[in-house]
């Protein structure tokens, strides 16, 4: 896996205590005179916006918003928010918020500048361009968004849909630390989980891409997010901690944006589409007994990265055993940070899991990339084991 490849990353990234605050310093040359903001009404509600919107407004910048971004944003708010940048003439796009809030903006700035249809768009190298600039502050430590060319999107009741183009990275990425200080406990645990995963799938991930870079970051960012995830939890105010999970959160991004990500997440989007469960935690919920389906064929990879998040596993030599004893230990740590680990704790039952399977396999873009392969049955055991 070290032969020809291809590695695309956003190509300015920013981290710095109190960056948000000085957008205008840092993006000045793409915002134009009419940035257009898209965020969440949490985000507003707390007030992490108003810094970049006053130094904004005393530069004399006319910026608009859309600020009604939900979780596993629908379509039809996609092309709500797009059309409202439209309307308000917008020069480039500012996403800020969590992954959601990042995905929606990425769109936004494509379909405002090209007004090219979303059918159209969906899959992968498919999107056409050209975008508004495009600058992404993201406000969790988790799914990495401000360096991934991904943009997910809800169709219909229940089915997730993926837009991937080098197109959707931005311009800037700004990493402020401070805006991750607020985070609820749960929220902070999800989205850790949610990076770590990011890292594991794109450094066992079966694509022809799967390259020496991504490798390297997702180690890194393993190191990072493990050494630092109980004390983001329940130490919240650290600083220190804050600035290297979102270090970890985007190293994992770019990991996985270039060496995609597989079956956990193929399995945790209908617990999103049909349940509402929030992305890092669906993750989470399935993340050990995909790891142990795997392990037939990826024990050795599994055991490489092992080490990197739980250091002491160092003493386990024996590659099968010590992937085992990662599973286990990922499963502990979940329930360490006050995460539910188990389907049934969530309101999910037995009667669910055949609809859950059958949405599984239609995320075909990502079982591609599982280490083993894996079927409607296979779906549906894993399930039962995380019921």
């Amino acid at each position: 896996m070290t032969g020809s490849f291809t590695f695309n990353t956003s190509p300015r990234i920013i981290l710095e205590n109190g960056a948000a605050s000085k957008i205008d310093q840092l993006a000045a040359h793409c915002l134009g005179p009419r940035p257009f903001i898209v965020t969440d009404p949490i985000i507003l509600s707390l007030g992490l916006l108003s810094p970049a919107e006053a130094m904004l407004k005393a530069c004399g910048y006319d910026f608009g918003h859309f600020t009604d971004v939900a979780a596993d944003p629908p379509r039809s708010l996609v092309e709500a928010a797009a059309e409202a940048a439209m309307s308000h003439g917008a020069t480039s796009v500012i996403g800020f918020g969590g992954g959601s809030s990042l995905d929606v903006a990425k769109l936004v700035a494509l379909l405002a500048k090209s007004n090219e249809n979303l059918d159209d768009a969906w899959g992968i190298g498919n999107a056409k361009g050209p975008r508004l600039p495009l600058v992404l502050v993201p406000t969790t430590a988790g799914t990495g968004s401000e360096v991934t060319p991904i943009s997910i999107v809800t169709v219909g009741e229940e089915e997730k849909r993926g837009v991937v183009s080098p197109l959707l990275l931005p311009d800037i990425a700004i990493l402020d630390p401070s805006l991750t200080l607020g985070l609820p406990a749960a929220v902070t645990a999800a989205t850790g989980i949610d990076a770590m995963v990011h890292a594991i799938e794109a450094y066992a991930s079966k694509s022809a891409n799967n390259n020496p870079v991504s490798r390297s970051l997702a180690i890194e960012a393993l190191r990072l997010l493990g050494a630092n995830i109980e004390t983001a939890v329940f130490s919240p105010g650290n600083v220190n901690a804050r600035s290297a999970m979102l270090a970890g959160s985007m190293m994992a991004g770019m990991a996985f944006a270039n060496s995609p990500v597989a079956a956990v997440h193929a399995l945790a989007y209908p617990l999103g589409g049909i349940f509402h469960i929030p992305h890092g935690l669906s993750n989470a919920l399935v993340l050990p007994h995909v790891l142990r389906f795997n392990n037939s064929v990826a024990a050795d990879t599994y055991s490489e990265i092992a080490t990197a998040l739980f250091p002491d596993l160092s003493e386990t030599s024996d590659a099968a055993d010590r992937a085992e004893a990662f599973a286990q230990r990922l499963a502990e740590l979940s329930s360490k940070i006050g995460l539910q680990t188990r389907l049934s704790d969530v309101g999910i039952t037995e009667s669910n899991l055949p609809k859950l399977a059958q949405s599984a396999m239609m995320q075909t873009r990502l079982l591609v990339n599982n280490p083993r392969e894996l079927t409607e049955t296979d779906a549906l055991e894993i399930y039962k084991a995380a019921l």
